[in-house]
């Protein structure tokens, strides 16, 4: 069978049937799309992996990147409208935290595999 939008013929109608049955819809990979491109960002990529490791503040995260506290705050409001990272106040203070397990587990899975693929002896 030829495919009418493709010149392929598809060999495995069955697998390509189960697969399209299971796809998420277009808005979900939409959405899949744009939190990879925010967390691809190498600034962004930072602060999760700061973040990763213990909360911090924005002062904090500042020195340690050798950014402006403005800048800083610029990337964690992305962050906060991606829904990767949260912050809680504690008196004057605001702690910003990865948003949720879903976030760490992606981040890490991600660290886990660039550091597999460029040292396979690990």
């Amino acid at each position: 069978m030829v495919h009418k939008d493709t010149d392929c013929e598809i060999l495995h109608l069955d697998v390509v049937d189960k697969v399209r049955s299971t796809m998420p819809k277009e808005p979900i990979l939409n959405e899949v799309s744009t939190l990879f491109k925010i967390m691809g960002d190498n600034t962004r990529s930072r602060i999760l992996w700061a973040l990763d490791q213990n909360e911090m503040c924005v002062c904090d995260l500042a020195a340690l990147l050798n950014m402006t506290k403005s800048a800083i705050s610029h990337q964690l409001r992305l962050l906060r409208e991606a829904h990767l990272v949260r912050f809680h106040r504690e008196g004057k203070n605001v702690f910003y935290v990865i948003d949720d397990d879903h976030v760490k587990d992606i981040f890490e899975k991600a660290v886990e595999h660039i550091i597999e693929k460029n040292n396979p002896t690990l």
